[in-house]
């Protein structure tokens, strides 16, 4: 039996193997077996069930544009509100050290759980019943989709933000590098110096970290 009815409810799917659900909840830092290979298979599930729906919605696209329309409903910052809107940080296990420095309501551990969870309902239910549940979590970010609307990344947004505030341009600074050279994770630290505001955020590269800091950023100083 799950442990947790509230959130398959949610989600709209009960598991037959509750194990699944358990392991998709928990972090690395809570122990083996965590949710890593469940997080891999859920981004390709995603993946998949996003670009299929993206291909009978917007017959008249081309695949640049609906490409372009799928990396913005699954960058991490747009997985960590759909995370969010389930209450997802309520369900998850996290080590002492990730609970203390509040992992449970960090972006990216939120948008990494919530992949394997579609990769846990996939192994549970198999495709139909996982691209049930992602339709169901993603239905209002689909619903309100206008592939008119031009894409704006998250440094963009957050320099147009402070502009508009009549602020200085933000700064990135690399706080941290860890991994081995060809797996390396940066961690970047965005401010806001006028606004006393700054913001962390990791990425396999730079660039993609420098993106995570700002989005980041852009939460604590959006409305």
């Amino acid at each position: 039996m799950s442990r947790h009815p509230l959130l398959e409810k949610r989600i709209g799917h009960r598991f037959r193997d509750a194990a699944l659900l358990e392991q998709a909840l928990s972090h690395r830092s809570f122990g083996s077996p965590h949710n890593e290979r469940l997080e891999f298979l859920g981004d390709g599930v995603l993946g998949c069930v996003i670009a299929e729906e993206l291909y009978a919605r917007f017959p008249g696209l081309s695949e640049g544009e609906l490409s372009r329309l799928r990396a913005n409903l699954v960058r991490e910052a747009a997985l960590a509100a759909v995370a969010r809107s389930l209450a997802l940080s309520e369900f998850l296990r996290l080590g002492e050290g990730e609970l203390a420095s509040g992992g449970a309501t960090r972006s990216s551990i939120l948008a990494d759980a919530l992949e394997a969870v579609y990769g846990a309902v996939f192994l549970d239910g198999g495709y139909a019943a996982a691209r049930a549940v992602v339709r169901r979590s993603f239905g209002d970010s689909l619903e309100r989709l206008d592939p008119r609307a031009p894409a704006k990344d998250a440094k963009t947004r957050l320099q147009e933000l402070l502009q508009a505030r009549r602020q200085r341009l933000p700064q990135y600074r690399v706080v941290a590098t860890r991994g081995a050279a060809h797996k390396q994770t940066f961690e970047v630290e965005c401010s806001a110096e006028g606004l006393g505001a700054r913001a962390r955020g990791l990425g396999s590269s730079r660039r993609h970290a420098e993106q995570a800091a700002a989005e980041n950023l852009l939460q604590l100083l959006e409305p």
